[in-house]
């Protein structure tokens, strides 16, 4: 008898072993093809600081060598001096920052009133908004522009906020996480006599902080990289944003492309910079929303 139990249990201990084993190379496994997936996405990024560092004798000829031997700073000078780059960077932030708070503005009051209130047909009419988003940009392109031409509004910065005042994964987004928020907290806040908007302002936004600050890096990073409503919209090179601002400037200099890259390197530099101090809200944001409701 305690044969057999020893024998059964030198079973089960090489089963877990295999078990364990399995389970250590399947992590392994995972690491490395999320170690090589990271590699992809940030290699171009990489190859354009890199580039952005070489002359354009070496840009193309010693191109696999990421870390230039003699890294060339002069380039961002020269490209700073080049076109009014303060002057897009003013542009883009301006327009970039009015459009976020506009956008995470209009998302949380929309959300608000399709997760918090009751009305007929909310379920519908919520539906058929976020049903908006199956439609592309190229569809409402025209119609939008000819409304911004009969409010007078071509080659202005108005234009390019209004047109990215509304959008229905902004009010999807908050929706979603105002439903993880008891209702009992809006409905104590009612008996005591708290008013609609003040629940939504004072209680409401204040839980709300992950969910508002992955909206707001979503919105500044598509407003801060939006090339094709400017082009439409901009024609006088004061109002030019960056990403417009860098296709003038290849224009200029169409065959250094290690200026080139110079410049863009340029206009990443704050999207980056927001992101890293922002990271924690994205990330918590994005696993909340994503979990819940």
């Amino acid at each position: 008898m305690k044969g057999t139990n020893a024998i059964e249990n030198k079973m089960v201990s090489a089963k877990a072993k295999d078990i364990k084993m399995k389970k250590s190379l399947f992590t392994i496994f995972t690491y490395v093809m999320l170690i090589l997936v990271a590699m992809v996405m940030v290699m171009p990024f990489v190859w354009m600081v890199s580039g952005s560092l070489k002359d354009a004798a070496t840009i193309f000829q010693d191109s696999m060598n990421i870390i230039p031997e003699n890294p060339n700073w002069d380039n961002y000078p020269k490209v700073w001096g080049s076109v009014p780059f303060a002057m897009f960077y003013w542009n883009t932030t301006k327009v970039a920052v009015l459009t976020t708070l506009g956008t995470v503005l209009t998302s949380a009051l929309a959300a608000y009133a399709f997760a918090k209130l009751e009305f007929p047909g909310r379920e519908k009419i919520f539906f058929l908004y976020i049903a908006t988003m199956m439609i592309p940009d190229q569809v409402t392109m025209i119609p939008q522009f000819v409304l911004m031409r009969d409010l007078g509004l071509l080659n202005t910065h108005t234009a390019l906020i209004l047109v990215k005042l509304f959008h229905p994964f902004g009010v999807f987004l908050l929706r979603q996480f105002f439903l993880t928020i008891p209702n009992e907290l809006s409905d104590s806040a009612r008996i005591d006599g708290c008013s609609e908007f003040r629940i939504f302002w004072n209680i409401i936004l204040p839980l709300s902080k992950a969910a508002l600050g992955t909206l707001v890096i979503f919105t500044l990073l598509n407003s801060w990289n939006d090339f094709i409503n400017p082009l439409i919209y901009l024609s006088e090179q004061s109002l030019f944003t960056l990403q417009i601002g860098i296709r003038y400037f290849q224009q200029l200099y169409g065959a250094d492309y290690h200026l080139i890259m110079a410049a863009t390197t340029l206009s990443l530099i704050p999207i980056v910079i927001v992101y890293l101090f922002a990271q924690k809200y994205f990330i918590e944001g994005i696993s909340t929303t994503g979990l819940k409701g």
